[in-house]
């Protein structure tokens, strides 16, 4: 009996873990009545890469494999599916290359601490398995993933001009989260301050959002806008439920110290800005900062501010792709003209 025991245990454990897994790819890939927000029909490439510390990250491209590229970085507690909206929008023109964050949807979480470098790695991993000898692509970060694409930037400033065309950076922030975060009320508005502690646990916590009214219209007025509605907000939720626990509470902890500020500077190609009006987790005072810092360096093309809460580009996707339409079009038109005269 004793010998027995632990296997037991260990048999129930792993068929808890499988559920648990078969049961956040089910909400990362259910249907919607949104043809936007559903899995993409266009052809899917899967790549294993394999990152620094050996974590497979799992990557997706979308699109003609000789198309000119876009390559996107979703946010805190998100996953590939998240940029569903994006994907069916632009993969029938070009290259879409999206991964998981490691940790998030597919992607292991690795035995590395967790920093912001290890990120910028990863991403220097994706591009160097997805872009061909000498290709560049435009480079799209949403929140952690906008994050992502500077602190990369940071740390591999000669692979800018090299590997990026043109970045766009939405929803996101290059430090100071718990200082200008609106998420809690009454606090950080005048006098009031958020303790940094207290934000830092906040941010740590490991937040589970149980599929209830409340909590949804929780989600509506803390991480979107209580003007989103519908499906988006059922879509929404499903991406963020997809997330462990745990894995939420770690890069909370990442994000309360995150400080790239010097980062951000090494962005030395077109970077256009996207904030959302009503974002209380990267107000647009965030944007703003980014935009000064971008300017001092001669790289800052535009900054977008979307009638939206924190996740802009399914809020309003239409918009969103409307503006990265916009991108895409100055960035590979000029790119074609300079092919044409050299």
């Amino acid at each position: 009996m004793q010998a027995t025991l632990p296997s037991t245990v260990a048999g129930i454990a792993e068929r808890l873990r499988g559920l648990l897994s078969a049961h956040r790819a089910a909400l990362r890939t259910r249907s919607y009545d949104l043809p936007a927000l559903n899995s993409p029909a266009v052809p899917c490439e899967v790549t294993t890469v394999t990152a620094s510390d050996g974590a497979r990250l799992r990557v997706h491209s979308y699109g003609p494999a000789d198309g000119e590229a876009i390559v996107l970085a979703h946010g805190w507690t998100c996953c590939i599916e998240y940029w569903n909206p994006q994907i069916n929008a632009f993969a029938g023109d070009y290259r879409v290359i999206a991964y998981d964050q490691r940790g998030h949807g597919e992607s292991e979480s690795g035995t590395a601490p967790l920093t912001t470098d290890l990120l910028a790695d990863d991403l220097a991993a994706v591009l160097d398995a997805t872009l061909r000898p000498g290709q560049r692509a435009v480079l799209v970060g949403h929140s952690l993933g906008g994050m992502t694409i500077q602190a990369w930037a940071g740390r591999y400033p000669r692979q800018v001009t090299a590997r990026a065309d043109a970045v766009v950076l939405a929803n996101t922030a290059s430090g100071d989260l718990i200082a200008e975060t609106t998420v809690v009320p009454r606090f950080n508005r005048g006098p009031l301050a958020l303790p940094f502690p207290v934000g830092r646990l906040g941010l740590g916590l490991p937040v589970v959002f149980p599929p209830i009214g409340p909590v949804k219209w929780i989600f509506r007025r803390q991480i979107m806008s209580l003007a989103s509605t519908g499906e988006v907000v059922d879509f929404a939720l499903a991406i963020v439920r997809s997330c462990p626990a745990m894995v939420r509470s770690h890069f909370g902890f990442l994000l309360a110290e995150l400080a790239l500020q010097s980062c951000t500077r090494c962005l030395t190609v077109p970077t256009t800005v996207i904030a959302g009006s009503a974002d209380d987790m990267t107000p647009p005072v965030h944007s703003e900062r980014l935009t000064e810092e971008l300017r001092s360096v001669g790289a800052f093309r535009k900054l977008v501010e979307l009638p939206t809460g924190h996740l802009g580009n399914v809020e309003a996707y239409e918009a969103f792709n409307d503006e990265l339409a916009e991108v895409l079009a100055e960035t590979y038109a000029a790119r074609r003209m300079r092919e044409a005269t050299a």
